[in-house]
Formats: structure tokens, sequence, C-alpha cells
């Protein structure tokens, strides 16, 4: 169905008059009558009667004309959407992030970038690289800031952003909050609460192995602020990335020999179109200085 021809017959409709109304459309009063002759064939009847310049809706003209207008207006308000869209007014970006990643390093970042871009509304979605890796696939988010041990594989592209170092968490009274930093080997006996969803579990593991070092496994959570509330209590220590959102009362201490390191990276399906506001959150990540903030 035509919307022009819609549009013929609902301004005649506010007129009911053809003279008045091809000129309200801008067209020539023959070209509005064939355009709504070709709208009554399609319906399959005379939506408007013409007798001695009296013209009035058919009962059929009745039947359709909300339905109509309702096309119409719908038309105009996707029409509209599409303009905002394209001018980056009213448009998401749905962003998933990683559970342990901190907002430190995001926050002024996506302040600054929401003052360029004020009209895109930013949705954060917080899971484990597994399960952010999935929803994007799914469709179900635009981009994700993780990090991915055994890198993207085929189907997801990754853009390194930074690399942060893991640290020592402790309690104030605890033996290493004395020390500057910790070596790897003094972690040999330590009672050790453990983050499940620490994607660098191995590779935490395999770094005190090399030294000999073994833990003493106390709790295992999937809660981060758990973990961090019971090494703060003095519960035993654990390991944090350095930029994580650490909870008050808690200390971090660096780890001096060959300190294991994360990066985080911004990923995306590989091969997917970029929606606008994607490619604007992509361009601003790639002006940022990650390194030097």
């Amino acid at each position: 169905m035509d919307l022009r021809e819609i549009d013929y017959f609902l301004t005649v409709v506010r007129t009911m008059n053809f003279t008045r109304a091809a000129e309200a459309c801008g067209v020539a009063q023959p070209t509005l009558t064939r355009a709504i002759q070709r709208l009554e064939r399609e319906l399959g009847g005379p939506l408007l009667a013409r007798e001695r310049g009296n013209t009035h809706l058919t009962a059929l003209g009745r039947l359709v004309h909300p339905q109509l207008e309702e096309i119409v207006a719908r038309s105009r308000s996707l029409r509209q959407q599409v303009s905002l869209h394209s001018r980056l007014e009213g448009s998401d970006l749905r962003l998933g992030v990683m559970c342990s990643i901190g907002p430190a390093r995001f926050g002024g970042f996506l302040s600054r970038f929401r003052a360029r871009r004020p009209g895109i509304a930013i949705t954060l979605s917080d899971a484990t690289p597994d399960q952010l890796c999935e929803r994007l696939l799914r469709g179900e988010l635009d981009a994700a800031l993780t990090s991915l041990p055994e890198g993207p594989g085929d189907r997801l592209r990754a853009e390194p952003l930074y690399t942060e170092n893991f640290r020592v968490a402790c309690a104030p009274g605890h033996d290493f909050a004395a020390r500057p930093a910790i070596r790897m080997r003094d972690m040999d006996g330590q009672v050790y609460l453990s983050r499940i969803n620490c994607e660098h579990r191995e590779v935490l593991g395999e770094a005190l192995r090399a030294v000999g070092a073994k833990l003493v496994h106390a709790c295992r959570s999937e809660r981060e602020d758990w973990i961090q509330s019971l090494v703060a209590a003095g519960m035993g220590v654990c390991f944090l990335p350095e930029f994580s959102a650490a909870q008050p009362g808690l200390l971090l201490r660096p780890i001096e020999d060959s300190p294991p390191a994360r990066s985080v990276c911004l990923v995306s399906v590989a091969g997917r179109r970029w929606s606008s506001s994607l490619g604007c959150f992509i361009e601003a990540v790639r002006r940022e200085r990650w390194q030097a903030a």
C-alpha cells in the first residue's frame, strides 16, 4: 500500500474538497484523483463519494479511515526514530563488563564520551568472560570490556586497551601489610580466599607452582564483594587486579618478582556490522590513551 496514496486520501478527508486537497499536497488534481482511485482498487471499493460538490466518506471509507491514519502515524514515528538514530539521538549502546573490572579506568572515559555523545544511552551488564562472549554472539550485547586469557578465537575480535598487574590483597593487621611488596614465594602457606570468577586462575596457579608456593584454600565464592570483605576481616588473602574496585579497609600489595598480569580488551563480534552508536564508541576508545591513564 502506497503511503503517498494514503496521505492524499487523508488530506481529502480533512478538507472534503479535491481541489483544496490537491493544493495542500502540492500536486495537480488529476494526479491526486488517480492516486486515490488506485487506493480504492487495492482496497476493493470506493472510499469517497462526490455528489454535486458534496464529498463524503463511503461506508468502506469510514471503516478504513482510522486504520489508514494509524499507518501514516506509525510511518512518521518510524522515520523520526530513524532520523534521531542516524544523528545518534535516542540510540543505545549495550556494553558488557567483566565482573572483576573496576570502574576506575572507565569512569572518566564514559563521562567524557557521554559529554560528546549525549544522545547515546549506555546499558552496562556485568558477567563473566564466558557469559559475555555468549551474549555477544547471540546479539544481546554490542561490545564487552573483558580479558580473554585464551584469545578471542575466530568469531570475536579484541582490541587491547591496557594491561594491569595482579596484586595481593590483605587486611591491615596481616603480616603483608607492613611490606611494600610481596614475592610470589611469600604466598606459600597463606590462607587463600578464591574468586571463582577469576579468569586468570590457571595463570596465577602456574606462577605459584613455579616458585614452589602452596596455598591453603579456605573459601571460594562467585561474589567479589564477599571475598573482599572476608579478606578485609582478616580471614586470608587473595589476588586482585590492580585497578579493581577494592573495598574500604583492603590493602593491595604489588608483587615484585614478575607479577602476573592481564590484558583488558574491547571485544566485539568479528565481521558483524557496527551500529552507529557502537562505531562512535569504538572510535572514542581508540582515541583514548589507556596505557597512560
